[in-house]
């Protein structure tokens, strides 16, 4: 049997520590936390690594689209409603900050149910076993009659459950995305897949009515995408019916000669999904934009963006 010999070590190369290229350096660490400083003081002591340093770049983007007056555009599911960012969102819509807003079927449920009773999210677990989950009544007849109301009007399904909050005011209007962007012209469509939301088997649901208004609002909302070059798409929390719908917005535009490839995407949720990380990080950008992720909680993470985002904005340009 053949002995086997340790490699000599003896004429290994080595060169200067100094003269590595290397990934961190002292100069991008964060800096301790001084009690009674500023927000503005906290963004700026934040690491320049990784996450931090994304989160630096999408808010000085962001803070550039707002100053030169290019789209910054708010996709979302329903989750963000329910951890309560509606406040820190309609700031943001009254500052000239979000220019456009685009929800779920279900973002239209809990936002209506917000404006007529100032509660919503119902404990599925315990009223699903008798059948009573989504069984409300208001819900299910108010936003199908705006729906039906909205479709013999030639309006898309946002507006229509808009002008119909603002309509009736209800006490709690001021807490509702759709009324106030209602009341401030700010464009809102809604994207639904049939069958996904409760109000979707209330006896008032017209499947016609519901599918006209959607479909008038993706052709709104891909006339919106047609206008973000330069701007900025933040998809908060959809992990499906969002992405799926901007990644076919920016084809359709494009095949019609519209010139967007300069953009910057965020996708904001707490995991990393397939659909949002492919069709709103990835394959948009590829012609010369830049995505980024932020992962982490909803409740959190976006009433972070939006101070640093206004803490950026009162900085001198």
């Amino acid at each position: 049997m053949t002995e086997s010999k340790p490699i000599s070590l003896e004429n290994v190369r080595s060169y200067p520590l100094k003269d590595r290229p290397s990934k961190v350096s002292i100069s991008d660490f964060g800096q301790p936390w001084s009690p009674g400083s500023s927000m503005q003081d906290w963004f700026q002591k934040l690491p320049n690594i990784l996450a931090a340093s994304d989160f630096q770049k999408v808010v000085a983007t962001i803070v550039q689209a707002v100053r030169s007056k290019n789209k910054v555009m708010l996709a979302m599911g329903a989750h963000g409603i329910k951890v309560g960012l509606n406040p820190i969102i309609i700031d943001l819509m009254e500052r000239g900050v979000i220019s456009s807003l685009s929800l779920n079927g279900a973002g239209i449920i809990h936002d209506a149910e917000l404006a007529m009773v100032g509660r919503t999210s119902e404990d599925v677990a315990t009223q699903i076993s008798d059948g009573k989950f989504g069984m409300a009544e208001e819900t299910g007849r108010l936003v199908n009659e705006a729906i039906i109301k909205g479709a013999e009007k030639g309006e898309g399904l946002g507006q229509a459950v808009g002008a119909m909050l603002t309509g009736q005011e209800f006490p709690f209007n001021r807490f509702s995305l759709l009324a106030r962007a209602n009341e401030l012209d700010i464009p809102v469509t809604v994207h639904v897949a049939i069958g996904t939301d409760i109000i979707h088997f209330h006896p008032k649901a017209d499947g016609s009515a519901i599918g006209q208004t959607s479909h008038l609002d993706f052709r709104i909302f891909s006339e919106l995408v047609s206008g973000l070059e330069q701007g900025v798409f933040i998809n908060l929390g959809s992990a499906v019916i969002m992405p799926e719908v901007f990644l076919k917005a920016i084809t359709l535009v494009r095949n019609l000669g519209h010139d967007v490839k300069c953009f910057t995407t965020v996708n904001m949720d707490f995991i990393r999904g397939y659909r949002p990380m492919t069709n709103v990080v990835h394959r948009p950008t590829l012609e010369g934009g830049k995505g980024y992720s932020l992962v982490g909680h909803h409740e959190i993470m976006f009433p972070l963006l939006a101070a640093a985002v206004l803490e950026g904005l009162e900085e001198k340009a």
